[in-house]
């Protein structure tokens, strides 16, 4: 990992200890950073986003040892979890110590916690001399942000300071998972697939939000992204799910019929499809076979068929197998579950 400018690092930890916001770099996507012991400092991240006060937040540690300030139980599973993918975009959710303000966990009595692996956000926490409460670094809604310039789009004058670390590696937000449950529960998928969660623990499910082809009624929601629209373009979004080959035929039917009707229409591909198709703007997450490069692509062509000022989109589905729960969990998102099935 790259050395980190700790000149510029101290600039962004002395404004987290004076109440400030800044957006930070993690390996997931942007983070909007403040002190998570500071009521009013967490209180500026929801103003500053537009974000719903019921939606929580991730609060990010570089010291392994301060997970016990932050939870009054750190189970041993937890501790398998941390040996074996802290620092890394995975999310543990454990009961609340009463040292977190209410406003941190959306009035919940647990917290997430995670220990990202990017030096420039590892220096910032342990500068700060504090955790840090951060969601990403976007307006509420909108596609997470995987640039410092994604963040300074969205957030300009409305927050205190962006560190630019480069374009994000890993491109969607941790993995979440929920240890006070009886067997652990995924709440959000995301960089550290589930496959390999299982490896360390065994049996864990998937909370029905993760796999949801329609809208869900979640009177609580225990992690970020499960209960409101995330991840969204300016553009209508319809996401087309099935079988490779049929799946090609359709997305060329809705396209032209689109086009028909006189929308600037994009077709979001993969690098074996996207030749077959035909549209104003044609643009691919990746190959196929490669699902960290469609999760590292995801969030920026969105951003960039608002640019292209694109009136529909139209998103091929990826196999959901690795990293590819977490893209088709934000594409059916990003489309407000409005998922078309090809036959």
């Amino acid at each position: 990992m790259e050395k980190p400018k700790i000149d510029k690092v101290e600039i962004g930890a002395k404004t987290i200890r004076k109440g400030g916001l800044v957006a930070f770099p993690t390996e997931t996507v942007y983070g909007l950073g403040a002190d998570a012991l500071n009521p009013k400092a967490v209180a500026r991240i929801f103003e500053a986003k537009n974000r719903p006060p019921d939606n929580p937040l991730i609060v990010h540690i570089s010291d392994q040892k301060d997970v016990h300030k932050l939870a009054r139980d750190v189970p041993k599973r937890a501790e398998k979890l941390m040996a074996t993918f802290w620092p890394g975009p995975l999310t543990l959710i454990l009961k609340r110590s009463s040292q977190v303000p209410d406003v941190t966990a959306a009035g919940l009595d647990t917290i997430g916690v995670r220990m990202p692996s990017n030096n420039v956000a590892l220096a910032l926490i342990s500068r700060s001399r504090t955790p840090i409460a951060a969601p990403s670094a976007n307006r509420a809604g909108k596609p997470s942000p995987t640039t410092a310039q994604h963040v300074i789009d969205d957030l300009a004058g409305r927050i205190d300071v962006v560190l630019d670390g480069g374009p994000t590696k890993v491109g969607v937000e941790s993995t979440v998972i929920d240890l006070t449950t009886r067997t652990p529960q995924v709440l959000r998928p995301g960089g550290t697939p589930v496959e390999e969660l299982k490896k360390v623990l065994g049996r864990v499910t998937l909370h029905p939000a993760v796999v949801a082809k329609r809208k869900t009624r979640a009177l609580k929601a225990r992690a970020p992204g499960m209960k409101h629209r995330h991840y969204a373009p300016e553009a209508e979004m319809i996401v087309v799910d099935g079988e490779p080959d049929k799946v090609v035929k359709r997305v060329k039917e809705l396209t032209a019929s689109g086009m028909a009707d006189g929308k600037r229409v994009g077709v979001l591909a993969t690098d074996e499809t996207i030749s077959k198709y035909d549209a104003d703007v044609l643009k691919s997450m990746g190959s196929q076979k490669d699902a960290s490069s469609i999760a590292k692509n995801l969030f920026r062509l969105l951003r960039e068929f608002d640019k292209e000022n694109v009136d529909l989109i139209i998103a091929e589905s990826v196999p959901s197998k690795g990293l590819g729960l977490a893209v088709m969990n934000r594409l059916r998102r990003a489309a407000n579950f409005n998922i078309v099935a090809a036959w």
